[in-house]
């Protein structure tokens, strides 16, 4: 199904058969791409863009994008049992189905779907529709529904992986996980416990037992980041820093200073079983304000 946009939407494609939503509205600026139900950018009116999208982003079939909020699905980083398959599951390297796509005054919404097929059972051999709900407006809301066709129960591992800019992530801090436990995945612990608010000055990649809420203070940027969840038990933070960003060839070596990824997530424990004929839904709100300086 090709809804027909109304105004404010734009459908381009920056690559043949590379779908690309180019939303130019009074109160919001966005682009989302239809492969992997992609929001690449998201700009309130008044204040800069809140998400990171790589330079170097690659615009290609089957290759995921840098930045934005991709979306990982059905498993979560590598997968648990298979070396051969990709890294954060299936659904943020398919084609994802428009369903609809409506302006008001207070922004736009776009919903997609992806569902099993030949090439989804292939990797991972169950029965499924996704709908990706985006709302884009002053606030950015997105929900993720998960809904189980087939015959027996499934487990899933689930992110909303959002890249959110930032002026200097030496001047960042995430408050809201204080007294949380978390796995470090740097360091190769369990059980650890977060003591004041996050902050950088090496390699992160923590999950967090934690339903939210989190802020992101970004001094640099004088503002500040609220990520609020549902339907999430997880929140990952993750930033690459030196190293590790020299050997992402889609990300320029110093860009690891311009953003922090704050996820909604279901991972290890949190893991989701969606029984027979049931569904499951995960979301999140970002809402962003200026910090007086």
């Amino acid at each position: 199904m090709n809804p027909s946009l109304p105004p404010f939407v734009t459908l381009t494609h920056p690559v043949a058969g590379y779908p690309v939503y180019e939303i130019d509205h009074p109160i919001v600026r966005a682009r989302v791409a239809g492969h992997g139900a992609h929001l690449m950018e998201w700009q309130p009116a008044g204040h800069d863009p809140v998400l990171y999208l790589s330079p170097q982003a690659v615009m290609r079939p089957g290759k995921a994008i840098r930045g934005g909020v991709p979306v990982c699905w059905p498993w979560f980083n590598a997968h648990p049992d298979r070396a051969d398959l990709p890294s954060h599951g299936l659904a943020r390297t398919r084609f994802w189905e428009p369903v609809s796509c409506l302006s008001t005054d207070t922004g736009v919404e776009l919903v997609f779907t992806l569902a099993d097929d030949d090439h989804t059972r292939a990797l991972w051999p169950c029965e499924f529709r996704l709908t990706l709900r985006m709302q884009l407006g002053t606030d950015l809301h997105l929900s993720l529904r998960t809904e189980n066709l087939g015959p027996e129960a499934f487990g899933i591992t689930e992110a909303l992986h959002s890249y959110l800019a930032v002026g200097d992530i030496r001047r960042t801090r995430i408050e809201g996980l204080d007294e949380a436990t978390y796995v470090d995945t740097v360091g190769l612990a369990t059980g650890r416990i977060q003591s004041g608010a996050v902050e950088f000055s090496g390699e992160v990649d923590r999950i967090y037992t934690s339903h939210g809420p989190v802020t992101v203070q970004d001094a640099s940027g004088r503002r500040e980041v609220l990520v609020e969840n549902t339907g999430s038990g997880s929140v990952v933070v993750w930033n690459p820093w030196i190293e590790k960003a020299k050997a992402l060839a889609d990300l320029p070596d110093e860009d690891f200073g311009s953003f922090v990824c704050v996820e909604t997530a279901n991972v290890g424990a949190a893991r989701v079983i969606v029984p027979p004929g049931g569904h499951h839904e995960m979301g999140l709100r970002i809402s962003v304000q200026r910090i007086a300086e």
